[in-house]
């Protein structure tokens, strides 16, 4: 299963999923795309259409290639920080904690499964601008704790010193850390490295090292990740749609290779595709 994946109408779209299937995936976890490249949304009425469009496709793709689609919806932190020129930072912050509640609503009604990609910019910004993201993000993390959705969180690569601060805003709302879900994370799984959060691991040509050497070291559900953004003008951005199939086989070779018998192998991939998934996304 690819944790992180999104699709684009007017892209790459069904062909994205024929190559992904056809190396041997099972299922995806498609998250709302932003048109950062067009016109974002400026009212609910634009979140709400721009959520519908990904329920369609992801039911789209479940039809075609019968396969399990969940679906992530959400507005995207760095959405927030691009508005506050225009809406100002208390109009960008109102739209976006609407966009959350949006989503909340359609993952109770069963047509989405997690809140997602919510978090905070991933690259520098002002004191000002930070800590109103820690302050938003700790109020969408106290609106969905009422909830039993997970969360994809979008954060910047900070090392461990990322995880440890997520740690402590769950704290702080009240949400379970066993649903904040670091979403593009390094490929070190380890316990200390994790701080308990699961995270979903982009599969970059280094990750098969680094997973064989800290997976026997979790003590969080985790799995693999492309972040396939499906747009031509970025191909070389995030990794294509073959990757997870790809990269499994490989973790799996490494695994053997380093002293895992083939029980515990079979038993970490049936984890990683099937069983921590529909834990953390109630498929």
């Amino acid at each position: 299963m690819d944790q992180h994946l999104h699709l684009d109408r007017t892209n790459s779209f069904l062909e994205a999923i024929s190559d992904f299937t056809r190396m041997g995936g099972t299922g995806v976890m498609l998250v709302h795309k932003p048109r950062f490249s067009g016109s974002l949304p400026v009212d609910l009425d634009g979140y709400r259409e721009a959520y519908s469009e990904t329920i369609d496709m992801a039911t789209e793709v479940r039809t075609r290639f019968k396969i399990d689609v969940g679906v992530v919806l959400g507005p995207h932190p760095v959405v927030w920080e691009k508005q506050i020129d225009g809406l100002g930072i208390e109009g960008s912050t109102e739209l976006h904690m609407d966009a959350v509640s949006l989503a909340l609503d359609f993952i109770e009604a069963g047509q989405a499964n997690c809140l997602g990609e919510v978090g905070r910019p991933h690259y520098q910004v002002s004191k000002e601008t930070w800590d109103s993201a820690n302050d938003l993000l700790i109020d969408i993390m106290s609106m969905a704790s009422s909830t039993d959705s997970s969360l994809q969180l979008h954060v910047e690569d900070n090392g461990a010193k990322t995880t440890e601060e997520l740690s402590l805003l769950c704290g702080k709302s009240k949400f379970p850390i066993g649903r904040a879900i670091r979403h593009f994370a390094p490929a070190n799984v380890s316990a200390e490295f994790t701080s308990g959060l699961p995270a979903t691991v982009n599969v970059g040509t280094d990750s098969v090292e680094g997973l064989t050497s800290s997976a026997k070291e979790a003590n969080a559900p985790w799995g693999m990740e492309t972040d396939f953004l499906d747009d031509p003008k970025r191909p070389g951005a995030v990794l294509g749609p073959k990757t997870v199939p790809k990269r499994t086989q490989e973790l799996c070779s490494s695994l053997l290779s380093n002293g895992w018998d083939e029980g515990e192998v079979e038993d970490l991939m049936f984890q990683i595709h099937d069983e921590w998934p529909k834990k953390l996304y109630l498929l």
